[in-house]
């Protein structure tokens, strides 16, 4: 007995429930069907994407030709095309909407939590990295924005393949492991320094918020360089009630130093939520803990500022082979003593009730 035969209509009913793995948004509402063609059981689709290289192309290629041939398609032709000018336009208008007059016309609930310290060489990146990757796997929606404008660092950590999507005047960031990323990195040689004042500084801080398409994160991290400098100003202003996490090692000197960037950060009015230490001890073949760094430091701070210690992370030679090969020990070995301590942490950290925060989405230039 032979099946109906799909209509064009139903084909379309079965491509609302593709998602844009980039926007997390169906493709039909974003308006990338651009045609469909039905004859019996044989369908044809056109998928307009908002650029050639766009991120996630052979995973909506996949999720298309599944729900085709699972609502009954014998066979599925998929076609992409991409978007031309005035369709990225349109593009840009459902996601955002009308231009906002100012940040704050297009906030949404997300959790922003700074991580910062006040030295480098703490292994700060690396647990903001392997944090975000934590809380996504969580379920948490959630974004890192590396504000080490001077240090940049996040994109070779997550080992981020594609680049930002420019659609209008709006970028698109790429994702890695769940998590959605932008840096400077991704407009900048590292080979060539950033010599940025303050103003330029701010500016381009402001538009990793404003002028990226986040869609509707739960968790922000913020990937803070070391030290009491420009960031932490701008960020009071344009995420005035951000969290702040301060990451240290265990020796005392590391501690004192760490204490200043905390202080700085209650003294333009961010919270301080928690403390996490690093590179805690290193666990020997024989079973045994050595405390390398000395022992207390991260302990000690969250004593005198009032805060919980999050969390220890031992010294694991992966973590950091991880980090530089853009390997991140979370995904690679996630029942790792590291990984462990951080997912630990990520829990301890959602026990904790934030402040009521609002982020931008796209705002004024």
């Amino acid at each position: 007995m032979m099946r109906n035969a799909l209509t064009e209509a139903e084909v379309v009913a079965l491509l609302e429930g593709v998602i844009d793995p980039q926007l997390e948004r169906s493709i039909v509402e974003l308006g990338m069907v651009r045609g469909v063609v039905a004859k019996r059981r044989r369908v044809q689709v056109s998928v307009a994407l908002p650029a050639p290289s766009y991120p996630g192309r052979s995973e909506m290629h996949e999720a298309i030709s599944t729900a085709l041939t699972e609502g009954g398609a014998d066979k599925a032709v998929i076609d992409f095309t991409t978007m031309t000018e005035q369709e990225r336009g349109v593009l840009k208008q459902r996601l955002v909407g009308a231009e906002p007059s100012s940040p704050q016309d297009v906030f949404t609930s997300t959790r922003v939590i700074a991580v910062g310290s006040g030295k480098g060489g703490v292994g700060k990146s690396s647990v903001s990295a392997n944090l975000a990757i934590a809380l996504s796997r969580r379920g948490k929606r959630t974004i890192i924005i590396d504000a080490d404008v001077y240090g940049f660092s996040i994109p070779r950590m997550l080992g981020v393949e594609d680049r930002p999507i420019i659609v209008e005047d709006m970028i698109l960031p790429p994702k890695a492991h769940g998590v959605s990323v932008i840096s400077i990195g991704f407009f900048s040689d590292e080979a060539n320094p950033v010599i940025w004042r303050g103003p330029m500084l701010h500016k381009a801080l402001t538009q990793f918020v404003t002028d990226v398409y986040w869609g509707t994160p739960d968790i922000a991290i913020i990937d803070m360089p070391p030290g009491t400098g420009d960031v932490a100003l701008s960020m009071s202003q344009f995420l005035p009630a951000s969290e702040v996490i301060v990451v240290t090692t265990p020796q005392v000197a590391a501690q004192r130093v760490a204490q200043r960037s905390a202080y700085m950060a209650r003294k333009v009015k961010l919270s301080v939520t928690g403390v996490i230490e690093n590179m805690s001890w290193f666990t020997g073949n024989d079973g045994e803990r050595y405390e390398l760094f000395g022992a207390g430091g991260g302990g000690l701070l969250a004593q005198e500022l009032g805060v919980p210690l999050l969390g220890q992370v031992p010294l694991v030679p992966a973590l950091r082979e991880g980090g530089d090969l853009g390997t991140p020990i979370m995904v690679t070995e996630p029942g790792s003593e590291a990984a462990l301590s951080i997912d630990a942490i990520a829990s301890e950290l959602l026990k904790i009730a934030p402040p009521r925060i609002r982020l931008p989405l796209m705002g004024s230039r």
